[in-house]
């Protein structure tokens, strides 16, 4: 009895040992980001051909990474806030928002809450940013998206992406989530 205890015990250390390690493995190896990833690069339906019309504001910014970049920012849910005071699907700070808001629907008012207003919003600024940090060392595409998280100015002060593990991520996981991202099926209104 002693002897089919000790193996029992041992098949579970096993795979413990093993499902430790596999879980380890998986999220080493950005397991749980791309399992996230494919939940939000499926752009919803409604806001694919706001996403197109706004990129053509700024045609340094593909329409990909505009999608991934307000994936990034809030998931898709317009009613988004972050800790810092950030708002809606494009997580503007009061101040931004004030300065680059725009009514991207035609309807009179720039409501930072109102999806298609900060989808036009967030290209607008992209592109506000992209002339900013023209001058910047590096990439123009990677230092106007350091300058939406981090802001131009500390794109401007480090000569290129500034060194915050943030905004780092930030590029990062915007420019592998665009990679997902297939705009081609939709239809313009």
């Amino acid at each position: 009895m002693k002897s089919a205890t000790r193996v029992i015990a041992a098949i579970t250390a096993v795979a413990m040992l093993t499902a430790t390690v596999a879980g380890g493995a998986f999220l080493a190896l950005g397991g749980l980001d791309r399992v996230r990833d494919a939940a939000i690069t499926d752009v919803p339906t409604e806001y694919r051909a706001a996403i197109l019309d706004a990129a053509d504001r700024c045609p340094s910014i593909p329409p990909e990474i505009l999608a991934a970049q307000l994936a990034s920012e809030s998931a898709w849910n317009p009613s988004a806030t972050s800790p810092a005071g950030a708002e809606g699907i494009a997580q503007f700070m009061p101040d931004t928002w004030a300065q680059y808001g725009l009514d991207g629907d035609g309807d009179g008012i720039a409501d930072v809450w109102n999806p298609i207003d900060a989808i036009h919003s967030a290209a607008a600024l992209n592109c506000v940013n992209a002339r900013l940090v023209a001058e910047v060392s590096g990439d123009r595409l990677l230092n106007t998206l350091a300058a939406y998280n981090a802001g131009f100015s500390a794109v401007v002060r480090y000569d290129g992406i500034p060194p915050f593990p943030e905004t780092q991520e930030y590029i990062e996981r915007i420019l592998r989530r665009a990679q997902s991202i297939d705009l081609s099926t939709t239809t313009r209104v």
